[in-house]
């Protein structure tokens, strides 16, 4: 059996991760460590699949003593690491908290590791792994007719989300290349899909177009990404710890590059599809353009031939497909909705970077 522990798991990747693994691999305990701060919720694992391989501990990833004892006990070979904070608004308002998590917190795991699996021979090297989970965001902005980022883009960070997180990329090469810690890291783009905490832009689309509230577009709305369903993030994780190069990086992406204001449109549409009697038809109608984030990146791409031919990953979910399935589960799953919704720092956050910035106030 191999003993997986997932930081960060009851956030919305890490949680539909943990999901996918216990539905897919029936010889795996996982250990979902999580300081269940405001975007990881006890809700994102309600009704998990095989409930008795599977384990939670409450707590925080800079603590040291804490991750070496989960090692020891659980006899952990595989480590997730998915905890970090990840807005990158909230960065630009109060970076010291993507600081002391992406940086800080991924030092004291990988020296948690280092320690037990290397220094105590707890694990054969050549059966433990660590996988770190990073973004195309430490790669920079792409202009309008630049090739898509490589695993070997040189990085560029622009906002204080995307600079903690390549610092953390760059600590867990360097454990890699000095201390020999067998390590995978992959970059992804923009997830979406089920549990997926709403100040994102898919979900705060949804909810705010299902209250007839107006969906605030950042400036002209042109600045491109490519959207990736986080189930098949999922499937190309495990693909790389199944079968990924030691060392290595891959790319993974959902192959596409719509505007922000095709995403909503996209979204309005199939509102207006699934929800015919809604007085606030056409959807469309509720855009309304506020204020730009300070220094937004204008496009992303992801080159995703490496992990296609050396892994044979390809995303499942076209775009179409997998918004329709995510605003399907957000309209099923009003139980969820509103037990996030009662979180006062999310509501003071909803007031503080939305109703302000439509406002003029920010």
């Amino acid at each position: 059996m191999r003993n997986v522990l997932v930081t960060g798991g009851a956030g919305f990747i890490g949680s539909n991760f943990v999901r996918y693994v216990l539905r897919t691999q029936p010889d795996v305990f996982i250990v979902n460590l999580d300081l269940l701060t405001y975007a990881g919720s006890p809700e994102n694992l309600i009704d998990l699949p095989s409930p008795d391989r599977y384990e939670f501990t409450k707590g925080d990833i800079c603590n040291q003593a804490l991750v070496e004892d989960i090692l020891r006990r659980h006899a952990i070979d595989t480590i997730v690491h998915f905890a970090a904070e990840t807005h990158v608004d909230r960065s630009i308002l109060g970076p010291n908290a993507f600081v002391q998590t992406n940086i800080f917190g991924t030092f004291s795991l990988l020296e948690a590791t280092r320690k037990v699996w290397l220094d105590e021979n707890k694990a054969d090297a050549k059966t433990v792994r660590f996988h770190h989970i990073s973004t195309d965001e430490v790669f920079g902005s792409l202009t309008a007719d630049a090739p898509a980022f490589k695993e070997t883009t040189p990085y560029s960070p622009n906002s204080p989300y995307a600079a903690s997180k390549a610092s953390s990329d760059h600590l867990v090469r360097a454990y890699s290349h000095t201390y020999g810690l067998p390590i995978t890291l992959t970059n992804c783009s923009n997830n979406y899909g089920p549990y997926q905490f709403p100040e994102k832009l898919i979900p705060l689309m949804i909810l705010n177009a299902l209250d007839g509230k107006s969906l605030p577009i950042y400036g002209d709305g042109k600045q491109i990404r490519d959207w990736l369903y986080v189930e098949d993030h999922c499937e190309a994780i495990w693909r790389v710890l199944e079968h990924g190069q030691i060392g290595e990086s891959y790319n993974i992406g959902g192959n596409n590059q719509p505007t922000n204001l095709e995403i909503v449109d996209s979204i309005c549409e199939i509102l207006d599809e699934l929800q015919p009697g809604s007085p606030y038809q056409p959807h469309v109608g509720l855009k309304k353009p506020v204020a730009d984030r300070p220094g937004h990146d204008r496009r992303y791409a992801m080159n995703t031939d490496k992990i296609e031919l050396e892994l044979g990953w390809q995303p499942k979910h076209g775009l179409r497909e997998g918004l329709l399935k995510t605003v399907h589960w957000y309209l099923e799953h009003n139980d969820w909705i509103q037990a996030i919704r009662k979180q006062k720092e999310y509501q003071s956050w909803l007031e503080k970077n939305y109703t302000e910035r439509v406002e003029g106030r920010q």
